[in-house]
């Protein structure tokens, strides 16, 4: 879990203009040049006390009589049936992915941290049919306490997380691949993307793709966590104490989507590919 930084967005930031950032020094907030994924630059990493703090949650359910999400996927939603992909065969490519998300049109009003004391540099950014952002990935440990996870080897761990299980109990950092969204907030609110508790998720780090839901919310001004089963995926140190990475880190959730129950990994796998193939093809 993450410290809230010192320092917040402000507030009154003004919606950016598309901008680029491949390779290069991130731009500042005025340039209206493009913003490229991927693109921001290493950064050194701090203390885990810097990266890490008090979690959002949990969230209350949704109200009774709300519309449910378009994309709900689950046991009897038909999600695990391979979809036809239009000549392409096999799983969808990390290469594939972050070429679609190449081209950044910002969503968020201004630009996030990805730990305390570093650069906000780091724009959410969006299409029809999903947001996403670069950045590092910090270790999220918190929820039901395991082997791994757990108040020892975890000196910021909470038992908490934002979002629950089928059954009310948090969320199990060591077996759920979770990622961790910003909390609502004048820089961005993922609720107004279609983004909550639930939502489908592709990772992206080196040639690998992962598929997660989104389980928790952190602070309000930092982006770029996701849990330790996550950070495993993908062949990402996952130690809660030091792990995670500092860059390189793509982060793609699909608007509308949920996964139900949020614990059922097996079939957010079936359906994220789906959903990811869909967004490669342009779908």
């Amino acid at each position: 879990m993450r410290v809230q930084s010192l320092t917040l967005v402000a507030a009154s930031a003004a919606l950016l203009a598309p901008t680029t950032f491949p390779d290069a020094p991130p731009a500042p907030l005025q340039d209206p040049a493009r913003i490229l994924l991927p693109g921001a630059p290493d950064r050194v990493e701090p203390q885990r006390a810097d990266r890490s703090g008090v979690r959002v949650g949990p969230v209350p359910p949704v109200p009774a009589g709300r519309p449910a999400p378009p994309s709900r996927v689950g046991p009897d939603s038909g999600a695990g049936a391979r979809p036809k992909r239009s000549g392409n065969e096999g799983p969808v490519r990390a290469a594939d992915l972050l070429a679609r998300v190449r081209d950044c049109d910002p969503v968020s009003r201004g630009r996030y941290r990805s730990d305390a004391g570093a650069p906000a540099d780091i724009p959410v950014c969006g299409s029809r049919d999903a947001v996403y952002w670069k950045a590092d990935l910090d270790i999220d440990c918190d929820g039901r306490p395991g082997d791994r996870c757990n108040g020892r080897t975890d000196p910021h761990f909470s038992p908490a997380t934002a979002y629950t299980e089928s059954d009310g109990r948090p969320l199990d950092a060591e077996r759920l691949p979770y990622v961790v969204v910003p909390g609502a907030s004048d820089t961005w609110d993922p609720g107004e993307d279609e983004v909550r508790g639930g939502s489908l998720a592709a990772l992206v780090h080196g040639d690998r793709v992962r598929y997660a839901v989104v389980g928790d919310v952190g602070p309000r001004d930092l982006i770029g966590e996701a849990s330790y089963a996550a950070a495993r995926s993908l062949g990402i140190p996952a130690d809660p104490a030091g792990g995670g990475v500092a860059s390189d880190v793509t982060y793609i959730v699909f608007k509308g989507s949920e996964a139900e129950p949020i614990e059922d990994t097996a079939a957010a796998e079936r359906a994220g590919e789906r959903l990811a193939r869909e967004f490669v093809d342009g779908g």
